[in-house]
């Protein structure tokens, strides 16, 4: 998850880069074109210039401190943390960290990058490309990363063995040196390419036993939950938020005659399930923002602090469900959120707090065009966090109050005509004095409104 820099790292920290074995310069095609899009532009620097520090046909680099990281991707240490959490991630760095009193030291390891094949065929990353650059593109760079293969059935092989070749002279055990079968001294590490082990996701995000439990051994045998097949049902329920009991229906309708779980079949069933539940749109690569734990303070979180909590580590869909007390946001509330989200590229708590406060100033009507113009204007000024839309919220109030209602007011006519007091969300805190006085004039029980609306927002906090 997305965590402050501060605690982490500081620009005297030194670290010191490594390969995990020699990468190569197809690696460098690799990463461009296909985890790039993925990552972004700054992770990519990042990635490469580590790489730079090491020489060619060395596996360690010299001693360098974060600021000089900082200095040649011209980004601040909470960009270049965030960076490297990106590369941790997506399988691409290992980190290493040592402590001595005050000084803290980093062990930087590149990881080489999958194989085209093995991406082509990841079951996540592959999925989150194509949805990224979209099928014209994705079918172009498949086609790079391949070429015509040659069928060696029409053929005999006829290589010769070593044996075919070569002779053996007698070897004289008196003057032979003891280092010629030696493994390497103590710290030392013969040169070789590295090989990328995959995306690391916990295990513990899924209840194997409990899908299991809903699957007796005559329906499934226990020995078709192969490592693949469990490595592959764990991608899928993260890709597609598909619980246990929702996998038991997947695992067994990719069943083949032999009792054994087709991979291709698991997934393209998955894929089926995913399009029924959100109108066939691909999940989208999107990184976790973190805010401060409750158990790393020194008292609970207060009313508004899990409110915010719940905002920034909330996805989009669920709010809108929690929302419908539940139910499931229809299609085209899905596809506004998403048009917004990537037109507009708002992080994730502020396009919650977009998602409440248009939702309960339009009746719960999520209206496109309004929610767009709020949008752009977040995204102008440059609103990262959720409490930051919070304030301008509050402080464009009016504003936005005018573009809901088609039209801009004068001074005058807002003199003469008294605000309509409208639904909001409960961080939404307004003038109180003055919206008593106006809504007394109009008989309106303020408080009672007030109390009654808090009774219906329960649900954004759980």
């Amino acid at each position: 998850m997305m965590k402050k820099h501060w605690n982490e790292i500081q620009p005297i920290d030194h670290y010191t880069v490594g390969t995990h074995g020699m990468l190569q310069e197809y690696d460098r095609k690799i990463i461009t074109f296909l985890y790039q899009p993925l990552i972004g532009t700054v992770c990519y620097s990042l990635y490469m210039s580590l790489w730079g520090e090491v020489e060619e046909n060395r596996l360690w680099s010299t001693d360098s401190t974060h600021y000089h990281l900082m200095n040649v991707l011209s980004v601040n240490l909470q960009d270049v943390y965030e960076a490297r959490m990106k590369l941790e991630g997506i399988g691409l760095l290992k980190v290493y960290e040592k402590r001595d009193d005050e000084d803290r030291r980093f062990l930087y390891e590149l990881q080489p990058p999958l194989s085209p094949q093995e991406f082509f065929h990841d079951g996540m990353l592959n999925v989150y490309l194509y949805r990224k650059i979209g099928r014209t593109h994705y079918l172009r760079l498949k086609k790079f990363f391949t070429d015509a293969s040659a069928d060696k059935n029409q053929y005999t092989e006829i290589t010769r063995s070593f044996q075919d070749v070569f002779t053996s002279e007698p070897i004289n055990f008196l003057h032979h040196d003891a280092n010629v079968d030696s493994e390497t001294r103590s710290g030392e590490q013969y040169m070789k390419y590295g090989k990328n082990d995959g995306l690391a996701l916990d295990e513990i995000d899924f209840d194997f036993q409990l899908l299991l439990a809903g699957l007796s051994e005559s329906m499934v045998p226990r020995k078709a939950f192969t490592p693949k097949v469990k490595e592959t049902v764990l991608k899928l329920s993260y890709l597609y938020g598909i619980d246990p009991l929702q996998m038991k229906n997947i695992v067994l309708s990719s069943l083949d005659a032999d009792d054994t779980i087709d991979i291709e079949s698991l997934r393209k069933t998955a894929r089926d399930w995913y399009g029924m539940q959100t109108g066939d749109q691909l999940p989208d690569l999107t990184t976790r923002v973190e805010t401060k734990k409750a158990v790393e303070r020194d008292q609970p979180l207060s009313q508004e602090e899990e409110l915010i909590d719940y905002l920034e580590t909330t996805s989009p869909k669920d709010v809108l469900s929690d929302i419908s007390n539940g139910g499931s946001p229809s299609k085209a509330d899905l596809q506004a959120v998403e048009e917004v989200l990537m037109s507009q590229k708002l992080p994730i708590g502020v396009m919650n707090v977009l998602i409440q406060y248009v939702l309960l100033k339009t009746d719960m009507k999520l209206t496109k065009g309004y929610m767009e113009k709020i949008a752009s204007h977040w995204s102008r000024k440059k609103v990262t966090s959720a409490s930051e839309a919070m304030i301008l919220a509050k402080s464009e109030h009016k504003q936005y109050l005018e573009w809901a209602e088609g039209k801009k007011e004068t001074k005058s006519s807002r003199r003469r005509k008294p605000i309509r007091t409208e639904k909001l969300p409960e961080w939404f805190k307004e003038d109180e004095t003055a919206d008593e006085s106006e809504s007394t004039a109009e008989g309106y029980d303020f408080e009672a409104e007030k109390k009654k609306l808090e009774e219906e927002l329960k649900n954004f906090r759980k």
